[in-house]
């Protein structure tokens, strides 16, 4: 494990936040993918769960396990910070794609694009998510991933923390965390 420092721009808002619950201090900073994926990977102090991952781990019925493994790895006051779009109130009206997120300026210009397939019920969703870069003349694809979503409350994301066993759960809006999704803040039990 490395520094926190080490392993995510200090402008991201996620180690932000955990920097302001921890307070000052080098900490060790890992994805909760990572921790999913891997086994044994040692007590840390933050764990981070970025945009996307909460409502897929939803969909695949893993969002309960991962919460636990999660808790458990985590030094006691340790944080949880995960960013959830929160889009029941969307799906009501099925959006097809959120507007493309542009990165950097001239050639080195980056756009993501989101594309979403709504279930029928509206509890679910595809999601594609294309990268695309400058190249010579013309708009190249760097890399597209598809998954599939479970459509998160903020009721459902509360319970789900609380059953895993964390104490002191907030969810913050967007002006009070800085990102532009809630995000959600957990602390492992002392």
């Amino acid at each position: 494990m490395t520094a926190a420092h080490d392993l995510v721009p200090p402008e991201d808002p996620l180690s932000e936040l955990a920097a302001v619950v921890l307070g000052t201090g080098d900490f060790q900073e890992i994805d909760l993918l990572d921790v999913v994926r891997q086994a044994g990977v040692g007590r840390v102090d933050v764990i981070r769960a970025g945009d996307d991952l909460l409502p897929r781990l939803a969909h695949e019925n893993a969002l309960s396990p991962a919460l636990r493994l999660a808790r458990e790895t985590l030094h006691p006051g340790g944080v949880l910070v995960a960013a959830v779009p929160e889009l029941d109130r969307l799906s009501r009206l099925r959006p097809t794609a959120p507007p493309p997120r542009v990165l950097g300026r001239g050639p080195g210009r980056q756009v993501t694009v989101q594309l979403w397939d709504w279930a029928p019920d509206g509890e679910s969703y595809a999601l594609e998510v294309v990268r695309l870069v400058r190249g010579e003349s013309t708009w190249e694809v760097a890399n597209a991933v598809s998954t599939r979503h479970r459509v998160l409350t903020a009721e459902r994301i509360a319970d789900e923390l609380d059953a895993a066993g964390f104490v002191s759960v907030r969810r913050l809006s967007p002006a009070e965390s800085g990102h532009p999704l809630p995000v959600w803040v957990a602390v492992a039990p002392s």
